[in-house]
């Protein structure tokens, strides 16, 4: 399954830097629509979720893009983030997030967990190690390491991993528009070809309304 991940990633490399091929996407082209729809965590809300892996060189590329996109978002478009939890270091980086995420401090730390694991050649798989790096973003090492173990963030790993099964993923960074539309760098064409897909999807999704 990692394999087929990374092997997924390395076709999306090769298109990352083309633009989308076509104004309007094409379903089974630009983007898949799911056998499924999944139901979206924030009801009345049109729903953009990206899914990642800090260990993904290519998701790290994305996030200029996806976070100069999500500042001009409306009102009725709710942004969220899950990680892609395949085993061993997916899992414990997206455990790690998911912390973070409920310790209200992911926003201010996100880009240094990036930075550290792309740039600086941190694995950051043990919690212990986790806790060290983080302590230097301002973040207290205890707290952060009772969150990691506690039964809530277990659950919340367990639903990151059965949301992954349902959007069908094959790779990362992917994303998908209200629990029913999935596309990539490599169906869409690039960064700024994926923002223009979700764009348009929401658009769709408004419309239909």
């Amino acid at each position: 399954m990692r394999n087929l991940i990374l092997s997924a990633t390395l076709v999306a490399a090769s298109v990352f830097g083309m633009t989308a091929q076509a104004a309007e996407p094409v379903a089974g082209k630009e983007y898949v629509e799911l056998s499924n729809a999944v139901p979206v965590s924030v009801p009345g809300k049109i729903e953009v979720v990206e899914l990642f892996w800090y260990g993904c060189p290519h998701c790290y590329n994305f996030e200029p893009y996806v976070n100069k996109w999500t500042e001009k978002l409306p009102a009725d478009v709710n942004f969220k983030r899950v990680p892609a939890m395949f085993g061993g270091a997916w899992d414990a980086h997206g455990q790690m997030f998911l912390t973070l995420e409920a310790m209200g401090v992911e926003h201010s730390v996100h880009a240094a967990v990036f930075d550290a694991i792309q740039n600086q050649r941190k694995q950051l798989t043990k919690p212990e190690d986790m806790a060290d790096f983080l302590a230097t973003q301002g973040v207290d090492k205890e707290k952060f390491l009772a969150t990691f173990n506690s039964f809530a963030i277990k659950g919340q790993v367990q639903k990151a991993k059965e949301l992954a099964k349902k959007y069908e993923i094959t790779g990362v960074p992917s994303m998908v528009v209200n629990g029913k539309y999935r596309f990539d760098l490599g169906t869409a064409g690039g960064p700024d070809g994926v923002l223009n897909v979700a764009d348009s999807l929401i658009e769709k999704e408004r419309a239909a309304k």
